[in-house]
């Protein structure tokens, strides 16, 4: 059964495979980046979250064969038309690379998020030269964006949608 206040295709796909299985599914809302490290100490048996496949988190897991495409989003003030002109990722990267240390870009920790803004020497990108903030959720960051402490913010396109239409239906 799943928990009142979980959705989401990840969430779905637990479901469904709790159903096959004849178990029962219990959700626990955890930190990301925690996630693949409960699944390998035994305290969960799978992870459900959207994860980005990489060498470290196979140290403590076995991925499934990729089911979604994740894009990474930038969150922006209403009030920001720094990105007005872009019309593909390429314009946006262009501008991200023009910003030093003084630029704060608030991420979810453990991240896809996190590895683009700070770069990943796996996938051979260097990020950013921007100042990465984590935060134990996207929606934590884009609050304290919105609060001033922050220019921007990267995290995946479902997530980032689901913040900001929030975020709008209150303004």
């Amino acid at each position: 059964m799943l928990g009142e206040d979980y959705y989401g295709i990840d969430m779905e796909i637990a479901s469904l495979m709790a159903q096959e299985f004849g178990m029962e599914l219990v959700i626990s809302n955890m930190d990301f980046d925690a996630v693949c490290l409960s699944v390998g100490q035994g305290k969960c048996d799978i992870a459900a979250a959207g994860l980005t496949i990489r060498e470290d988190r196979e140290e403590y897991v076995n991925f499934s064969n990729k089911y979604y495409d994740a894009s990474q989003m930038l969150i922006v003030k209403a009030d920001d038309t720094t990105f007005d002109s872009c019309s593909t990722a390429d314009d946006v990267v262009a501008i991200l690379n023009t910003f030093d240390e003084n630029t704060k870009i608030g991420v979810q920790n453990g991240t896809t998020g996190q590895f683009y803004v700070q770069g990943d020497e796996e996938w051979g990108f260097d990020g950013f030269k921007t100042t990465c903030v984590g935060y134990k959720s996207g929606s934590l960051a884009v609050i304290d964006m919105i609060n001033g402490n922050l220019n921007y913010v990267v995290i995946d396109e479902g997530p980032a949608n689901c913040i900001a239409d929030a975020v709008n239906e209150l303004q």
